[in-house]
């Protein structure tokens, strides 16, 4: 677990917290976007729709000669918990780690999904997160979580403790 920018993480694959067009957005899914640059959102509406609690991965582009991949998963938009939302968050974090499977990663960055304009509640999220990173086979060898804020940092940090 790290603070910082994933666009600059050393890594094969980053996720991406998108919409299910995958055209790209605000937050993260915008900070990889701009990063990556246009081709990424071409690719992106190439294998659109991507359905809540679903990944795809699309190529990099200009993320980098390190990070090859870009794992796109939409998480859910918090309905006041009564709707499946935890279980498509969930969902978010086994999906990309199956793609990261499927395309050789050995090595994938996740943010914290669904926690910014899709107002999953950061706590639950982060418990969440941790819990099914944890729980999931796969052979990706090394999950970075990386908190764009303090606050999102200290709540992952006391998940991974818990």
């Amino acid at each position: 677990m790290v603070l910082g920018d994933i666009t600059e993480e050393d890594v094969d694959a980053v996720v991406t917290a998108a919409n299910e067009s995958l055209l790209g957005g605000g937050g993260v899914d915008g900070a990889i976007h701009r990063a990556a640059g246009p081709s990424l959102a071409r690719a992106g509406a190439a294998v659109a729709p991507c359905l809540p609690g679903d990944a795809v991965a699309t190529p990099a582009f200009d993320l980098g000669p390190r990070i090859r991949h870009v794992i796109h998963t939409v998480g859910p938009v918090w309905e006041g918990g009564g709707h499946g939302e935890a279980e498509v968050l969930a969902s978010c974090y086994r999906r990309g780690l199956a793609v990261a499977d499927e395309i050789g990663a050995g090595s994938v960055a996740f943010p914290a999904i669904a926690t910014g304009v899709y107002g999953f509640p950061p706590e639950q999220a982060a418990r969440i997160a941790v819990a099914t990173i944890r729980a999931t086979a796969t052979g990706v060898e090394r999950v970075r979580l990386v908190a764009f804020d303090a606050e999102t940092h200290d709540l992952l940090a006391a998940a991974l403790r818990d």
